[in-house]
C-alpha cells in the first residue's frame, strides 16, 4: 500500500521559515488529496492545508497568507512552505494522503515544528 515519509521540521525563531516535504511511495493507485495537519500538545489534530489532484487548495484561516501548499505529481510529493512563523504554529505536523484507489487515508509519522519567541 502507500507509505509516507516526512522531512523538514525543526526549530526556528518567530518570523522565520521552514519547508516541510512528504513523499508517498509504495503501491499508489489514485491520490485524490494530499495535505498537512498539525497537533499541538493538549489540543486536537487540526487541518493546516490540503491540495487535491486537480490542484484545488484549502487552508486553515490561521495560516492563510503565510503558508503555501504545493505538490510534485511526478515525485508523489507534497510540500508546505511556512513563512512568518509564530510560536502558536508549534506542533507536530502530519502528512496525509487519501488514495481513492485503495479507499484509504494514510498518515505520516509526523515531524516536529517548534517556533521560539
Amino acid at each position: 500500500q502507500v507509505q509516507l515519509v516526512e522531512s523538514g521540521g525543526g526549530l526556528v525563531q518567530a518570523g522565520g521559515s521552514l519547508r516541510l516535504s512528504c513523499a508517498a511511495s509504495g503501491r499508489i493507485l489514485s491520490i485524490v488529496v494530499m495535505g498537512w495537519y498539525r497537533q499541538a500538545p493538549g489540543k486536537q489534530r487540526e487541518l493546516v492545508a490540503t491540495i487535491t489532484s486537480g490542484s484545488r487548495l484549502n487552508y486553515a484561516d490561521s495560516v492563510k497568507g503565510r503558508f503555501t501548499i504545493s505538490k510534485d505529481n511526478a515525485k508523489n510529493t507534497v510540500y508546505l512552505q511556512m513563512n512568518a512563523l509564530k510560536p502558536e504554529d508549534t506542533a507536530l505536523y502530519y502528512c496525509n494522503v487519501y488514495d481513492g484507489g485503495w479507499g484509504r487515508n494514510v498518515w505520516g509519522q509526523g515531524t516536529q515544528v517548534t517556533v521560539s519567541s
